[in-house]
């Protein structure tokens, strides 16, 4: 029973492994001019579908309340779309000498330039108690990633007003009609998006195993691995000393939202964003196997560091309290 109900909660992951290895047993059926046609149904219909499901889901009245706290997302954003992408780009200055495949540091790169996830930063964040920090900022992206594209800026632009702007859009205009029903049903939008991931998981990995010209190296994947685990490490570590600064003007629970959403990046959207951004490059999927690996990453030392945060969080607001003089 324990084994069925990890794996209920797990589905996601697991459906990662068994889309890959779908992939690799018969590519033929996912990729360009096959059987389900990715080059419609997924570089349109599935990516539309995400951002349409997303404006769907998202409380904008939420999000005007957040944004109450400029000081803390201002500081997010900085961290996340200019002081974590410039590092990593720096980082990867030395790391383009040694024997690495320059296709995985290039998805490196692209990882850093990704915004947090609205799920399981938030989740994260919650679980300790703390505040939300929501970061959703596709167009600056291209910014960081358009200069490494094959792909001509307009066309870029074009797709994606296509398939993430106006869906978003319809998505949040739908969403005041019957923003009752939604309330009441609760549809199951993380589901939704996950299963329609699925599918561009699988026949972006249906490409990669149908050329034959495409290689990779255990040594470069284990030594990616090594480096996700360490920036995220490094990075949370970073964003604590930063935020508990004695002038630093953030509280116990800020400090939560910032390491979480400041360190996490957004599978949903990176992917889908990839897709469009590097269209028909041969190579897309090796540039996005640090983003697969880098999710998973980011849910388990979230989950093993939310008792450690949720101790230290409690213990600040217990000090704060006995601090502060009697009436």
């Amino acid at each position: 029973m324990r084994l069925l109900e990890r794996m209920r909660k797990e589905w996601f992951m697991i459906g990662i492994v068994l889309a890959i290895a779908g992939a690799k047993l018969e590519p033929s059926i996912g990729v360009n001019g096959g059987p389900l046609k990715p080059e419609i149904t997924v570089s349109y219909i599935a990516v539309a579908t995400i951002f349409f499901n997303s404006g769907l889901s998202l409380k904008t009245e939420e999000l005007t309340s957040a944004l109450v706290h400029i000081r803390l997302h201002l500081f997010i954003q900085i961290f996340t779309l200019a002081f974590f992408p410039a590092t990593i780009w720096l980082f990867l200055q030395l790391l383009s000498i040694t024997p690495i495949n320059e296709w995985l540091l290039k998805g490196l790169q692209t990882v850093g330039c990704m915004p947090p996830p609205v799920s399981s930063a938030v989740i994260l964040t919650k679980a300790v108690g703390g505040n939300e920090g929501i970061v959703i900022t596709p167009l600056l992206l291209l910014l960081f990633l358009g200069s490494s594209s094959s792909v001509p800026f307009t066309s870029i632009f074009s797709q994606l007003s296509v398939t993430v702007v106006v869906p978003l859009i319809i998505g949040q205009i739908v969403r005041r009609y019957i923003k009752d029903w939604l309330e009441r049903t609760k549809p199951p939008f993380g589901a939704i998006s996950s299963s329609v991931l699925l599918m561009i998981i699988y026949t972006t990995f249906c490409g990669t195993f149908s050329n034959p010209n495409i290689d990779l190296d255990k040594f470069s994947l284990v030594v990616i691995l090594f480096l996700i685990f360490s920036i995220q490490l490094g990075f949370m570590l970073l964003t604590f000393i930063f935020s508990t600064r004695n002038n630093s003007g953030f509280t116990p629970a800020d400090t939560v939202a910032i390491i979480f959403c400041s360190t996490h990046k957004s599978l949903t959207l990176g992917i889908p964003m990839l897709k469009i951004v590097f269209a028909g490059h041969e190579q897309l999927s090796l540039i996005s196997v640090p983003l697969l690996i880098y999710h998973p990453v980011q849910i388990l030392l979230g989950s093993v560091l939310v008792p450690t945060i949720k101790s230290w969080m409690v213990s600040r607001q217990k000090g704060v309290k006995l601090t502060r003089p009697t009436v």
